[in-house]
């Protein structure tokens, strides 16, 4: 199965969904994956502007993923350049053909992850099906849909992801926590009868 990942800034797919990469990578799915903004106009100053992109170069190399591009549009100015994503969601449509989608969810309030979200919905609708992982700092409200069951191996791996976003650590970011990882894991494997999981929204599933 293709599946694309879509990440409006480096880590939001990480936090979101990064234990359920690791497990579509382990079971032999493709994966690609497309990031917006590196947010080189977020991180503490003193640090070079390419940091966050080289921390997540570090992570897919470290997931042996090749097939990964990212864009330099600035932080919180995505709105600016709405064809511009749907161009780019386009274009890798019809390139690789996904079976699954997976983006921001619809109900993220962030600027940027409302534009990607609305975006991918827009560009993959009729061909492929469209989850959306939860990053629950952004939401008011957040459907629990679908469930991917997670054993303590998958949820260390995505530790093990976030920890290279050394930049993130240093401004104390209190989702970069791992009681928060593993404890909104637990929750949502309680939920699904497992020890942890990651929760989704379905936007459109096609079989």
């Amino acid at each position: 199965m293709k599946i694309l990942i879509v990440s409006p800034h480096t880590d939001d797919a990480e936090l979101g969904c990064g234990g359920s990469i690791n497990k579509f990578i382990e079971i032999g799915n493709e994966i690609y994956w497309i990031v917006f903004s590196s947010a080189e106009d977020s991180l503490p100053s003193g640090l070079e502007k390419d940091t966050l992109k080289k921390e997540f170069i570090e992570i897919v190399n470290s997931l042996n993923i090749n097939n990964y591009k990212i864009l330099n549009y600035k932080v919180r100015t995505l709105s600016q350049k709405r064809q511009n994503i749907l161009d780019e969601l386009v274009k890798l449509k019809k390139e690789i053909k996904p079976d699954v989608v997976i983006c921001p969810s619809l109900n993220d309030f962030h600027q940027d992850h409302q534009i990607v979200s609305n975006e991918c919905v827009r560009a993959f609708k009729m061909d492929s099906s469209i989850i959306c992982y939860e990053l629950p700092w952004n939401h008011i409200t957040f459907n629990t849909q679908l469930f991917i069951k997670l054993n303590k191996k998958y949820i260390d791996k995505k530790w093990l992801m976030l920890k290279k976003y050394k930049s993130q650590f240093i401004v104390n970011k209190s989702y970069f926590n791992k009681e928060y990882v593993y404890g909104l894991a637990r929750i949502r494997g309680v939920q699904s009868n497992s020890t942890y999981a990651e929760a989704f929204e379905v936007i459109r599933w096609i079989l």
